[in-house]
């Protein structure tokens, strides 16, 4: 009977150490981001840890299932042998769990999520995954990855030495029992004996959305998400394929028609696409953001079109892409760039171009295989390229490529002088990409995340400033339309609004060059990334017939609206009103003004469109 209690309690300490192991998790994530953690108050981070017990415990009944099942094997052979055994695996466990830990703390503050599948699209371009963390965070992490998992192999090694020791072989009678204590995993597995097993939902509690991120179990979360990776179906199905479709168009069909007469003053201009990284509306002054970081483009905004209530549809460089040159909303979960059988079959700006006459070419200082975009950008039709391996390795920074002023610097050379008319020439910045590295003067200090973002933006503000001033002097300028645009948004500077509000989600677009008509304007209609390449195309004169899910920036209709995607969950809003959703609680996070039902209607009808025709897409 002794022998048989010892092995019931080795089972309830090895459950036990993996869940002190999720406490300790838990309270670096909170350490780690401690300026959130004030946000939150002591007792909304204390309820992160009652409302993420289920995750916890669930992930901990996985990990117990293989020594539940090797301690079976302790009545009939020798226990230390079976320890050992147990020893090793979970050695093995503890080194790679703790390296997920790492990461996830690494990369929340510029993905906004807690660790997923997503990291398994990076796996080809690791040195493009660590990207977004400084070198003395690297070194930290490491260090700290080491020393953790020393401290808790350390931690299992000696209370399972001391519990396996007082475990002797014992009764075959026993192994039943034990089966069905293992088999009992089942019911912290799945939450407990409810119809539907625990998930993400589960644990948001919480109005802010932090809390319910800190609640949620990053390794849970990492292998549910890879599980599901390759869904087939549609998950965001609310309405016949008909009744969504017919939602979306009784709105969309009013807003194809502009009067854009009075845009252009030539029918071909050249076309310039400056995609700024990261750049937010938030730091803009002449959006109504901080005055001082941007005092080029504050300053440009007077000179041409200023899109005043504009979007992007995404929250990551990979998303943004394809919602600029495709017109293409991004998924929740999934990212098209990355699955060249699938953009292959998208519509293509750059194609579309070319044949209108365009010569098209990319410029971007950093690794063009960032997220698959050489496959997109080639199935795109384009075939001049400059990136990362045309610089020297001395002009870049220690993550992402060569510095701004290196890049637009050679932008700048193949740009002087006479050109082959017309041209469409895209170019992507770097530097304003986590971790705001910058050459010179950091122009509001680098003490805090917040001002280094701060401060890089007002160094690539310097160098687009710097090149207009280029431009103006080059024979081709009077022909030229210039568009400048972020790929999207940014968290920072931190904004009081709810997570994932439209408030993280506006950026500036700004038209200017001597191809436009007039100048000094303001255009207030609501509208998105995805609309860019119909409107262009509509003042070309090209086909716009593919981008179906693009509307005209400058049809002026009340009804016009806009659509973005977060992390299992989305945004929809017009001048009206605000409705964003989240998938994982199952709720509207954000709801303002008169007509949110419809927006609610009318976003759902828009998700499940644009992920059948992702899925119908091979």
């Amino acid at each position: 009977m002794k022998h048989f209690t010892n092995r019931i309690l080795f089972n309830l300490s090895y459950f036990i150490l993996w869940m002190v192991y999720f406490v300790f998790a838990r309270l670096f994530f909170l350490l780690f981001y401690f300026d959130k953690v004030q946000e939150l108050g002591f007792v909304t981070s204390l309820k992160t840890y009652l409302y993420g017990f289920q995750l916890d415990a669930s992930f901990a009944a996985y990990l117990c299932l293989i020594p539940f099942l090797l301690i079976i094997f302790s009545i009939f052979i020798n226990p230390k042998k079976v320890g050992n055994l147990i020893k090793w695996y979970s050695y093995i466990l503890i080194i790679f769990i703790n390296l997920l830990l790492i990461i996830d703390a690494s990369l929340y503050q510029s993905w906004g999520v807690r660790l997923d599948a997503t990291l398994l699209t990076y796996l080809n371009t690791p040195e493009v995954m660590i990207a977004s963390v400084s070198n003395f965070q690297m070194i930290s992490g490491i260090v700290f990855w080491v020393l953790s998992s020393f401290l808790f192999i350390k931690i299992f090694k000696t209370t399972i030495n001391k519990v396996v020791k007082n475990v002797h072989t014992g009764n075959w009678l026993e192994t039943p029992i034990f089966l069905f204590i293992t088999a009992a995993l089942i019911i912290p597995l799945r939450g407990g004996l409810q119809t539907i097993p625990v998930n993400q939902s589960n644990v948001y509690f919480s109005n802010k959305m932090f809390a319910n991120h800190a609640s949620n179990n990053f390794v849970w979360n990492f292998f549910n998400t890879l599980s599901h990776n390759t869904d087939t179906t549609n998950p965001y199905v609310f309405f016949s394929d008909e009744v969504a479709k017919n939602t979306i168009n009784k709105r969309r069909n009013k807003l194809l028609a502009a009067n854009t007469d009075h845009i252009l003053n030539t029918a071909k201009p050249n076309v310039i696409l400056i995609i700024w990284e990261s750049l937010t509306a938030k730091v803009v002054g002449s959006l109504g953001g901080e005055p001082h970081v941007t005092e080029n483009l504050n300053r440009l905004s007077k000179e041409g079109i200023l899109f005043t209530n504009f979007y992007a549809n995404g929250d990551r460089t990979d998303k943004g892409i394809p919602a600029i040159l495709s017109g293409y909303y991004p998924q929740p979960t999934k990212s098209i760039m990355k699955m060249p059988n699938k953009t292959r079959s998208l519509p293509m700006l750059p194609q579309k171009m070319m044949d209108l006459g365009y010569k098209t070419s990319f410029y971007h200082g950093g690794d063009l295989n960032f997220g698959n975009m050489n496959t997109y950008l080639r199935n795109a039709g384009i075939t001049d390229f400059v990136e990362g391996s045309d610089f020297d390795k001395k002009d870049w920074n220690s993550k992402w490529g060569a510095h701004d002023h290196i890049f637009m610097k050679r932008f700048e050379k193949d740009l002087k002088g006479k050109q082959q008319t017309p041209f469409f020439k895209i170019a992507l910045t770097l530097t304003s990409h986590e971790p705001f590295e910058i050459l010179g003067d950091y122009k509001f200090g680098k003490d805090t995340e917040e001002n280094k973002f701060r401060s890089a933006h007002a160094y690539t503000d310097k160098i687009i400033g710097a090149f207009i001033a280029f431009s103006k002097k080059q024979p081709w300028y009077k022909n030229t339309l210039i568009v400048i645009m972020p790929d999207h948004g940014h968290s920072l500077p931190k904004h009081a609004e709810t997570f994932n509000s439209p408030k993280k989600f506006k950026i500036p677009m700004l038209w200017l060059g001597g191809a436009l008509h007039k100048k000094g304007i303001e255009v207030n209609t609501i509208s998105s990334q995805v609309d860019f390449p119909y409107t262009l195309l509509d003042l070309l004169k090209g086909d716009t017939s593919e981008f179906t899910f693009s509307k005209n920036l400058f049809n002026t209709s009340e009804e016009q609206y806009v659509h973005y995607i977060f992390n299992n969950g989305f945004g929809t809003l017009t001048k009206d009103g605000i409705f964003v959703y989240d998938f994982t609680s199952k709720k509207a996070i954000l709801e303002e003004g008169s007509n949110t039902a419809a927006l609610d209607s009318l976003g759902k009808a828009i998700i499940q469109n644009a992920y059948q025709d992702f899925l119908d897409r091979k």
